[in-house]
């Protein structure tokens, strides 16, 4: 099983997480060069503020029980009951953001562009680790792997 976990009394608020999402689900391949402007290159999760103003990542933790995927009419959102890993298939995605509705996380949202794609964590497949695990330098954000035996 596979799953975000989130420690937010180390995160510093510093969006590394953030920035290395970015950069992972663009064109681009260089920090310095991103244009943080453009809608096309948007992040899969976040931080936010809490209510004593500190800083805490928001980002698809690839639920137990995803409600997403339990919620999703069309079957866009499917739970790997192997790996855990909750995927977004565009294809068959109806874009009546119940989905985004249901998310406890508050992390699922419509793509800027067309509104009508969800942007959804894949723990960035084909990688070793998560970039955005990868990039965060106080640990707040880590990332479990178990074995699971069906």
């Amino acid at each position: 099983m596979h799953r975000i976990l989130i420690d937010k009394k180390l995160c510093t608020g510093c969006k590394s997480c953030v920035l290395a999402c970015m950069l992972k689900h663009s064109e681009n391949n260089n920090f310095y060069t991103l244009d943080l402007e453009n809608i096309d290159n948007d992040s899969m999760g976040h931080i936010e503020l809490d209510k004593n103003n500190n800083p805490t990542p928001i980002f698809c933790r690839h639920c137990e029980e995803p409600e997403c995927v339990i919620t999703c009419m069309s079957g866009a959102l499917k739970k790997d009951k192997i790996t855990g890993v909750v995927s977004y298939n565009q294809t068959k995605c109806g874009s009546c953001y119940m989905c985004v509705m249901s998310c406890p996380y508050g992390v699922l949202k419509p793509d800027e562009r067309s509104k009508q794609n969800i942007l959804k964590c894949d723990l960035c497949k084909n990688e070793k680790e998560p970039k955005c695990v990868e990039n965060c330098p106080s640990g707040a954000i880590s990332i479990l792997k178990e074995e699971v035996y069906a």
